[in-house]
């Protein structure tokens, strides 16, 4: 539990210096500004409804939502208003650059602690535990680059804004979960058989 949400605020914290760096947005947060100019409903909205067909998708992939999933989608708001409230945007190309490097590393980090908690993960990192576990041939590295490059795509192609952050960002985080979920992999508690009472004289 003390992982799980430790991860949940250090993601929130990463898309805080990823906003402040002003280099550009997470994949998913382009294809939500996208979405956003497409439709005219305001981000917040997009964030939270695109959950919906999201954890849809999970049905075909035997994905099943857990805690750590619910709390996926009310911790990290509150915490990247928090963070955004408190961090100063960079004022410089060089404290931009170290903001944006900052945010990537922390998200990966983050990522691998929450999701290797074993509580469920988030809607969107769902997709990718659901094809890794329905598909073991392919890697975490392969399959999480692969979904950051196709949203960023399609919300490059709505109208989202992408930056030299959003290119770095896809094509880090892969390789930088890959690395840090074993690291932080909590094994599934074993099945405890009760030891009988020994019979009485």
């Amino acid at each position: 539990m003390t992982q799980l949400f430790a991860g949940l605020v250090l993601y929130g914290i990463s898309m805080a210096f990823m906003v402040e760096s002003s280099l550009g947005l997470t994949s998913w947060d382009v294809f939500h500004q996208g979405v956003s100019k497409a439709t005219g409903l305001s981000f917040g909205l997009v964030v939270i409804l695109a959950g919906i067909p999201i954890l849809a998708l999970w049905i075909p992939l035997r994905q099943k939502p857990g805690f750590g999933t619910i709390a996926n989608l009310v911790v990290i708001g509150f915490v990247v208003d928090g963070a955004l409230a408190l961090l100063a945007p960079g004022d410089s190309m060089a404290m931009r650059i170290t903001y944006l490097i900052v945010g990537i590393a922390l998200n990966g980090v983050s990522t691998a602690m929450y999701i290797g908690a074993n509580f469920g993960p988030g809607p969107r990192d769902g997709l990718m535990t659901g094809i890794v576990n329905r598909f073991p041939r392919l890697s975490i590295r392969v399959v999480r680059t692969s979904i950051e490059i196709l949203v960023l795509a399609v919300g490059f192609l709505l109208g989202g804004t992408v930056g030299l952050g959003t290119v770095a960002y896809a094509l880090a985080i892969g390789p930088l979960v890959q690395i840090f979920m074993p690291v932080f992999a909590i094994p599934a508690r074993p099945a405890t058989t009760p030891v009988p009472a020994p019979a009485g004289r």
